[in-house]
């Protein structure tokens, strides 16, 4: 124990968010930006009594959170901030009046935040700061690079987590987009039927899903009113070379709901059928193409990010 906190049990959903990512800060945040951060804590501090409005990840964290109803602890929410601490209030008081329940948070001002990932035994690390992405993802934590005015999820599914994901360099590794964009389709879709039956390796986000395999498996089915949880595979990939994405999660002992295999065919439109909490890509153009449908992050991960 810390302080008289008890450390978060292994088989616990924690994620963390920034500030920006969980509440709407962008005006704030424009003082922030400007370099004067007392003149952000005074604004911080005079809105201290005015809820912050829902950010773009506010929807997937208070679903999650409902998964503690009538079972408390399967799911934690902690705040990792660049904030400064007196600011740090307000993030706090916003969380009270949404009944979040958030109880942990760290505030840096202005210093990396992403260290504390491991002690907060966070494995998921939703931030709008690419910088803070990154150094997560090299961390081994999955994160994704948040679009503050993408899209709200919508409120079509309120006892249900939606979460989308691309395969190649987020939930696979990126074994095969390098051969895609090495030599091109043709030699991707003759790779990846040579090597239907071999399993992918791992990308950033499986850990992810395997913690919502694990939620989804705590659900009651008997209960009309509990909360589920719902994934969705959304890949460029087609036929042929579908076969080795899906053999890789039946290897992985892991369940998607939906899968889509587009061909290269723009994704916003399907996830906006979809309706997620959230969708993980590392191509920004498929995040900004979904962004304004969905909310949707930048996962900074593979050969398409390399620097």
């Amino acid at each position: 124990m810390i302080d008289g906190m008890p450390m978060a049990p292994p088989d616990r959903l924690v994620i963390a968010l920034s500030s920006r990512a969980l509440f709407d800060f962008e005006e704030e945040n424009r003082v922030f930006e400007g370099g004067d951060d007392h003149a952000y804590m005074r604004l911080q501090l005079a809105r201290l009594d005015q809820p912050a409005q829902p950010g773009v990840a506010f929807s997937l964290a208070r679903k999650l959170v409902a998964f503690n109803r009538g079972c408390p602890g399967r799911v934690e929410v902690v705040i990792l901030s660049r904030n400064d601490p007196v600011s740090g209030l307000r993030v706090f008081r916003s969380c009270q009046h949404y009944g979040l329940g958030v109880e942990r948070g760290v505030f840096t001002r202005g210093e990396a935040p992403w260290r504390y990932l491991r002690p907060l035994a966070a494995q998921l690390f939703l931030s709008a700061n690419e910088a803070d992405v990154r150094s997560a993802l090299e961390a081994g934590v999955p994160a994704a690079r948040v679009l503050p005015h993408g899209a709200r999820a919508s409120d079509g599914h309120p006892n249900e987590v939606r979460i989308a994901f691309d395969g190649d360099a987020v939930l696979f590794s990126d074994e095969a987009e390098r051969v895609y964009q090495r030599d091109g389709l043709d030699a991707f879709q003759r790779h990846e039927t040579s090597q239907a039956t071999t399993p992918l390796a791992a990308g950033p986000f499986k850990p992810l899903l395997q913690a919502l395999q694990r939620l989804r498996q705590m659900a009651d089915p008997a209960d009309p009113a509990g909360m589920r949880v719902r994934t969705a595979l959304v890949t460029a990939r087609s036929a042929p070379a579908h076969e080795r994405a899906i053999r890789t999660l039946m290897d992985w002992r892991i369940e998607v709901d939906e899968a889509m295999f587009l061909g290269g065919l723009p994704k916003g439109e399907f996830l906006r059928e979809f309706e997620p909490d959230f969708f993980f890509d590392d191509q920004t153009r498929h995040v900004e193409g979904a962004a304004p449908h969905v909310p949707a992050g930048h996962v900074a991960a593979g050969v398409s990010n390399e620097r």
